[in-house]
């Protein structure tokens, strides 16, 4: 009997965390020949992230080119992975989430008559625009795939609700889940003193991330409410990760310049942004991964967006939306850091998205696709006080 082929197709850092646990699962099963290949969209992000959990790309793309728009990301993706898949014949392609990768990789699939099998897949905000161009990506790929790997049953349901068959949309929980309880093993220190005096020093700290392109416009008021509460709250440090896209720094730095107790860095490789989450009383985001992570650590967060399509969390108690208005997201940081209550109200640690086992009901599910195992039961959350 041949053994099917798989091929995992990223690009970005958020969908080499997200799917380094199942390409490490799948690689360790010997019902599959399976191996990466990364677009290189996130260049020295990715290779971090690579380097942290063990994997290396049998192919690397190097798509990218300065200056590149989104169509000349999608058409480098289609013209270099048809060449991969022409020369390696695979059984399915795994891509995850919503990036122009993912997106480019799913059709290029399709094309080729090669099943494509989606991780992380129905989540929705219900604006084809908001973000941009995530939402319009995902429902691009859920049009194609073979397989959809749900992280939650409300993501199912999205599903379900647009005609996919129900026999294809397994519940599994998110993967991310399973690469952060494997990163919080690891014994990490900053590699930035002002980090680690930060987190030695017993303050409170809150962590700060925006990279968003759909907030490009408004990101200064973020600045702005960022430098209003690093003056009220002199005894908290604020740590910002910044983004290395030129229109995010050009937005938020001219606000916070000269605040002693505003730490900005570059980005941080993951097993320290990890260990900072952990050590952060809050954290205010416009990230989808860390809306996920952050409530698996007991950590309340402000989600700086209009609509979210995680909202899990945020029937949990565990997030909140607060979208991009300066007063609003300083008054929502606010209350959680003076209201006791209402901070442990928001900081219960139930986690609605992954219990560590994501990617091992994602291999089961993709080796009953390819006729050579059997799924798992679907994922279902349980409540810190079950």
């Amino acid at each position: 009997m041949t053994v099917p082929k798989v091929i995992t197709v990223y690009g970005t850092r958020p969908e080499a965390i997200k799917v380094a646990p199942v390409v490490t699962a799948l690689e360790a099963d010997d019902r599959f020949d399976a191996f990466a290949v990364s677009t290189g969209q996130h260049r020295e992000m990715l290779d971090q992230v690579n380097s942290m959990f063990g994997i290396t790309p049998k192919y690397d793309l190097g798509i990218m080119r300065p200056g590149q728009s989104l169509n000349q990301i999608v058409s480098r993706v289609v013209e270099e992975l048809d060449a991969v898949i022409e020369k390696e014949r695979p059984d399915a392609i795994l891509v995850h989430g919503d990036t122009s990768t993912a997106m480019s990789a799913a059709i290029t699939a399709f094309n080729r008559e090669v099943r494509v099998v989606h991780v992380e897949a129905g989540l929705r905000t219900g604006n084809l625009f908001s973000p941009f161009p995530e939402e319009a990506n995902r429902r691009l790929i859920s049009r194609v795939a073979s397989l959809h790997l749900a992280p939650t049953a409300e993501s199912r349901e999205n599903l379900l609700r647009e005609q996919v068959d129900a026999s294809t949309v397994p519940v599994t929980g998110n993967t991310v889940i399973d690469a952060l309880l494997e990163a919080t093993a690891w014994n990490t220190t900053f590699a930035d003193e002002r980090l680690q005096q930060a987190a030695d020093s017993g303050q409170r700290l809150v962590l700060i991330t925006t990279h968003r392109r759909e907030n490009l416009d408004t990101m200064s008021a973020i600045g702005k409410a960022m430098r209003r509460l690093s003056e009220q709250y002199t005894d908290i440090n604020f740590v910002l990760p910044a983004h290395l896209n030129p229109r995010v720094r050009d937005a938020v730095f001219p606000h916070i310049e000269g605040r002693s107790n505003i730490i900005v860095t570059d980005p941080l490789p993951y097993n320290e942004f990890t260990k900072l989450m952990g050590r952060a009383a809050l954290v205010l985001t416009d990230s989808g991964g860390v809306q996920e992570e952050a409530p698996s650590l007991g950590k309340p967060v402000l989600v700086m967006r209009e609509n979210t399509e995680r909202p899990e969390a945020i029937e949990a108690g565990t997030v909140r939306l607060v979208g991009t208005d300066e007063e609003r997201i300083v008054a929502e940081s606010a209350r959680l850091l003076d209201d006791d209550t209402a901070y442990r109200e928001m900081a219960n640690a139930v986690n609605p998205y992954g219990d560590g086992k994501a990617a091992e009901r994602s291999v089961a599910a993709i080796a009953e696709l390819l006729g050579v195992g059997q799924r798992l039961p679907d994922f279902s959350p349980v409540h810190s006080s079950e």
